[in-house]
């Protein structure tokens, strides 16, 4: 993959926010409201919240959004698939706690309340919902003429969801007790899911029409921007019931492979064994000369989600992967670090705190 400095998800105008000052005199009020809540068993960082409420159990909270994948909806007229990535975001982070998702509530603000993508979306949620087995017990649909903006005038909306989960609180996962030699399982992801899609519109629809048929693809720009974020739960769910010693779920989003780093042990990570991107994150690449840095710090690069086992439970892991038809493999390993690095030698790159960077 090429090296050399291009399109960057800051030039798109997208901020990170880690040592953004905003975000931190944020932070300093919302933990002042945890301060005196024992039943808070979980620090802020992780994929999601969890409450303790009785002796054995405890829930488990995620809030998410589709983001702007939504504006490629908005510019294919076709809108029956992002309710399922607001489903995924949403439970594939209550699933890295060791919770299983019960139900998520959807937010849906719009210009005009009227229109007859809400019957769409509907459907995609079902659909979500119906793979994530949950419900949908509830909602809310804002209409926010003033507020909302689209690709078409009129046409704008935004979707997001708050899921619940159920654990024990006693078996909480969050990365604790891995050490050096156990390996890291990754699983497929559809492309790139629901992030990092203001740097993939502007460099694909920069160059080419929605409409336009990629044979790199095998199908249209905007077919393959709309392929739906894929939802782990089934198999996450099965291995926790065959009690396998899970030591950490990972959802791989925004900030890519860093996301390891949320692991509460003091490791790094090498992953020497990644499969080969998927045709759309080599598309992207080639035609915004996007750095192998600036990839990796911004894409799943073909895997969205990570299950961290003692080697000996790696292909237990696999296997049920395999059953419920998700594509899995042994990425890498977990190494001493107390620098806590994620090392890709085949990106020649390594992450840090901040970001990525050239090996």
């Amino acid at each position: 993959m090429a090296r050399s400095k291009g399109m960057t998800y800051a030039s798109t105008g997208v901020l990170g926010m880690e040592g953004l000052s905003s975000w931190e005199k944020f932070l300093v009020w919302v933990k002042k409201t945890i301060k005196d809540h024992p039943e808070v068993k979980t620090e802020i960082g992780l994929y999601a919240t969890v409450i303790k409420i009785a002796p054995k159990l405890a829930i488990a909270l995620s809030t998410d959004g589709v983001g702007t994948k939504l504006l490629v909806a908005e510019m294919m007229n076709k809108y029956d698939t992002v309710g399922i990535d607001c489903i995924a975001m949403n439970v594939n982070d209550i699933i890295c706690v060791g919770a299983r998702p019960i139900a998520m509530l959807d937010y849906i603000a719009l210009q005009d309340a009227s229109l007859p993508l809400l019957a769409e979306v509907g459907k995609g949620l079902y659909a979500g919902a119906k793979e994530a087995m949950i419900s949908i017990p509830g909602g809310e649909i804002a209409q926010l003429r003033e507020m909302i903006r689209g690709i078409e005038e009129g046409k704008g909306f935004d979707l997001a969801g708050c899921a619940v989960g159920v654990v024990d609180p006693e078996k909480i996962i969050a990365g604790d007790g891995i050490k050096e030699g156990d390996v890291v399982v990754g699983l497929a992801s559809s492309g790139l899911h629901s992030n990092g899609y203001t740097l993939a519109r502007k460099v694909l629809l920069g160059k080419y029409k929605i409409n336009h048929y990629s044979k790199e693809l095998g199908k249209t720009i905007g077919q393959e921007l709309l392929i739906p974020t894929r939802i782990y739960v089934r198999p996450v769910m099965e291995m926790l019931e065959k009690k396998l010693k899970i030591k950490a779920l990972l959802h791989i989003t925004g900030d890519g492979f860093r996301n390891l780093r949320r692991v509460r042990s003091k490791v790094g990570f090498i992953l020497d064994n990644l499969p080969d991107p998927p045709p759309v994150f080599k598309l992207i690449q080639k035609l915004g000369n996007v750095s192998n840095t600036e990839m990796a710090n911004t894409f799943n690069m073909g895997v969205g989600f990570c299950v961290v086992v003692s080697e000996k439970d790696a292909d237990k892991v696999v296997t049920i992967c395999r059953k419920h038809k998700h594509k899995a493999l042994v990425i890498g390993r977990a190494v001493k670090d107390p620098e806590r690095k994620i090392i890709i030698p085949s990106m020649g790159v390594v992450g840090k705190a901040e970001k990525f960077f050239e090996l």
